[in-house]
């Protein structure tokens, strides 16, 4: 098995090149990955308009997104009805003439103080009640639209300002609390919407097919061998969980509270590969268990000569780190997968305490050939 340093990747296995990328930058996703990313693979894997992409995790679409600005047919599933959502505003094909005329409304609309406010004590907690206020307000004039496709275009807009002008900071698994000077909410939802609206403008989207569903990755609404490529990153080995982190958006578009990750690595029961490390954390067993089954899934519905990209990261515990990019690429195998290559794009030191170091730790890019 091949390991080969990859600096190159370092920052193009995070969200944050996406900042600066129409559509892409729409809603910031903390656990994704680049446009940039999706880009070196479509090219080596030698993607063209007859293939058909998947990512069984899709987060907030930007392996789909990627695929649309390149005339690529692409399928996603997410277990998160949040992420969901975002997806499909990014990925539609829109009216504009329509859509100009909706958000050119929207920016003449005058506030009227809304009699009901939210009272769950997590909201009041993070937002000022003038924000909260300019949110209701919003939100009701939003839902009012007929339109499915231009009312959730103005609702990921105003979804947004709300989190932006919040006093809040996602900080890994926690959301901390900052009451800084914050924008009205006002200001920048009419900021935001004007934004989005230039960038389908001027972005040429290519009307190809794509679609996103609530899905689970070890269970995939897919027929076998219908797959050309894959580009995805699971969720990572003990990392944070999505329901606390992203719990005010779930709130605000009426989702309910669930475990997001708890299919990939909450089993413990289950677990039955037998040749995992005896030693390992149960819960690692149970995560690997699931990515065993997930990779199955990968395999069935791959074509011959499809080609992959699983994007992974460490494990990181008290006593020990975990080389989960080695142990996946294993299973891998172990499914009838070749492994071709394993990107190291970062290292970093699990550590114990905050200082005591247990171990190094990797995020890489394994990628695979069926």
């Amino acid at each position: 098995m091949i390991f080969s340093e990859s600096p190159e990747f370092k920052e193009l296995v995070t969200f944050i090149p996406n900042k600066r990328e129409p559509i892409h930058n729409w809603y910031y996703f903390k656990e994704g990955f680049s446009k940039q990313l999706v880009d070196i693979f479509i090219n080596q894997f030698n993607l063209d308009e007859n293939s058909t992409v998947l990512d069984p995790f899709c987060g907030v679409g930007t392996t789909l997104l990627t695929c649309k600005q390149r005339g690529i047919k692409s399928i996603g599933f997410d277990i998160s009805p949040f992420f969901v959502f975002v997806s499909k505003v990014k990925i539609r094909d829109y009216d504009l003439e329509k859509l100009k005329e909706a958000v050119s409304e929207a920016l003449r609309w005058k506030f009227e103080r809304p009699k009901y406010l939210p009272k769950e004590k997590f909201i009041t907690r993070v937002f000022s009640r003038y924000t909260l206020e300019d949110f209701v307000f919003y939100r009701n004039k939003v839902l009012e639209i007929e339109d499915e496709k231009i009312r959730d275009f103005l609702l990921l807009a105003l979804i947004d300002s709300a989190i932006k002008t919040s006093w809040t900071i996602k900080d890994g698994a926690i959301l901390r609390i900052d009451k800084r000077g914050k924008p009205p909410l006002k200001k920048y939802f009419k900021y935001k919407i004007k934004k989005m609206f230039k960038d389908l403008k001027y972005s040429n989207l290519k009307p190809i097919e794509t679609t996103v569903e609530i899905g689970d990755a070890r269970e995939l609404k897919i027929d076998d061998t219908s797959i050309d490529a894959v580009i995805t990153s699971p969720p990572y080995l003990n990392k944070i969980e999505y329901t606390k982190i992203y719990s005010i958006e779930m709130s605000f578009l009426g989702f309910p509270e669930t475990e997001l990750r708890s299919y990939i690595g909450s089993r413990v029961e289950d677990v039955d590969i037998s040749d995992l490390d005896a030693n390992l954390p149960l819960s690692a067993k149970a995560y690997f268990n699931d990515m065993y089954s997930t990779l199955k899934e990968m395999y069935r519905v791959c074509k011959n000569n499809a080609k992959l990209a699983i994007v992974i990261g460490g494990g990181c515990f008290p006593d020990r780190a975990i080389e989960v990019d080695k142990i996946a690429a294993e299973l891998s195998e172990k499914i009838g997968f070749t492994v071709k290559n394993v990107l190291v794009a970062r290292n970093s030191w699990c550590t114990r305490a905050r200082t005591i170091k247990v171990g190094k730790i990797r995020e890489s890019i394994i990628l695979l050939i069926k």
